[in-house]
């Protein structure tokens, strides 16, 4: 219980809303990222080298095409750039039977080109040159670099060990239509950094975008995450994108049917709901996070009232909670075994700790206590009189409700 529970407390700790947060105003009303008229895709993968390169991020694009199969889309729908592109380099490492590491040549259906940057500032430019407004949903699958002098602007890692920052990468939305809807999944090494694309050039500095942006992210700014491996039996992958897409489809990585993840019943899976699954479906230490929750948890900065949020009941923040939120807090609840009639903090000094016996069951733990956090500051921006507050909550919680459709 040492090693994640306190770095996550001592990050967050209380609320306050404050002009520093330099909210934009918008005039216009918040809209759905989700059109039931189109939906555009674009994707990136690979590692920055052969050396890391792994054959899962080659897999994850494979699962990637047979999510987009699983709901009605094909796989032409979406063009996909992963490493070195068509040019039959052995660039994918994997191990063999033997455990000794081999190279091939990547083998995806529909790669348009290398995972560089020219051709995803190519891409962006032709986007908006269309000046449509059908949604875009981009999905990356590769590597982060963690930018230790400030966590805000990290990067993900490009074709020839190229690094796109979250500032560049934001550059490149803003030059899209601004009444096109953005949603982004991302699955490497401190892609929580990437959040802050909601915010005008990807500075939390400058206020939010007054765009319809949002995005999930494996986990925080400041840790790694699981997934990147060059084992080939996908049964064993245990990683955010495994089960995000297995929540939004209904279908793990290997075909096995899932439980269902419409937490609301509304006959439809949700970006949100799909994140809500995930965070309770795979055993890791990673910290999964989307740009509404990472926007809730810059609101607080007292230790006082950190406190108080993990020292209320878990049963009635479970009560006020979305039903994505309500299900993780309670499933959450149950693998501990706390009793929801007591506070989180409560129920963490008297529990077994038989119970906490790796880094997986501590990222867990921080996990209930994100949820439970960001219910309670959520509540407090709704509550609040700051409408701008509110009205940027609000943006980002119907863009992260939004879902695949076909037209």
């Amino acid at each position: 219980m040492q090693r994640f529970i306190p770095v996550f407390l001592a990050t967050i700790t209380g609320i306050t809303f404050t002009d520093s947060q330099a909210i934009s105003q918008s005039n216009s009303s918040s809209k759905t990222c989700q059109r039931s008229t189109a939906q555009n895709f674009l994707v990136f993968g690979g590692g920055g080298a052969p050396s890391y390169n792994e054959i899962a991020l080659e897999k994850n694009m494979l699962y990637f095409q047979r999510s987009l199969k699983q709901l009605g889309f094909s796989a032409s729908d979406a063009p996909i750039y992963f490493a070195n592109g068509t040019t039959g380099e052995k660039t994918v490492r994997y191990l063999d039977e033997k455990g000794d590491e081999q190279f091939k040549a990547p083998n995806v259906p529909n790669v348009q080109g290398a995972s560089n940057i020219p051709n995803l500032q190519n891409w962006m430019a032709q986007a908006a040159k269309e000046k449509t407004t059908t949604p875009l949903f981009f999905y990356f699958s590769g590597h982060g670099g963690h930018n230790h002098i400030n966590e805000d602007n990290s990067s993900m890692w490009m074709w020839r060990d190229r690094e796109l920052s979250v500032q560049n990468f934001t550059t490149m939305l803003d030059r899209l239509p601004q009444n096109k809807p953005f949603v982004t999944m991302m699955s490497q090494c401190y892609s929580g950094s990437f959040a802050n694309l909601i915010y005008n050039g990807g500075d939390p500095n400058k206020g939010v975008a007054l765009r319809t942006r949002c995005g999930f992210f494996a986990t925080i700014k400041s840790q790694p995450s699981v997934g990147c491996t060059a084992e080939v039996n996908e049964a064993d992958y245990r990683d955010y994108s495994s089960s995000f897409f297995a929540g939004l489809t209904g279908r793990d990585r290997i075909g096995r049917k899932v439980a269902s993840a419409d937490y609301n019943k509304d006959g439809r899976i949700s970006y949100a709901e799909a994140h809500a699954y995930a965070k309770i479906d795979k055993f890791t230490t990673d910290l999964p996070v989307s740009t509404s929750e990472v926007w809730l948890q810059r609101q607080v900065s007292n230790p006082t009232m950190q406190e108080q949020i993990l020292g209320q009941p878990i049963a009635p923040l479970a009560k006020i909670a979305r039903p994505e939120q309500r299900f993780v807090i309670e499933s959450l609840s149950r693998q501990f075994k706390f009793d929801p009639t007591r506070s989180f903090s409560g129920n963490l000094r008297s529990m077994n700790s038989d119970l906490i016996k790796t880094a997986e069951d501590e990222a867990y733990l921080v996990r209930l206590s994100m949820e439970l956090t960001n219910v309670a500051v959520e509540r407090r921006v709704k509550s609040s009189k700051n409408t701008q507050a509110i009205q940027t909550l609000d943006r980002l919680v119907r863009c992260e409700a939004g879902s695949w459709s076909k037209p």
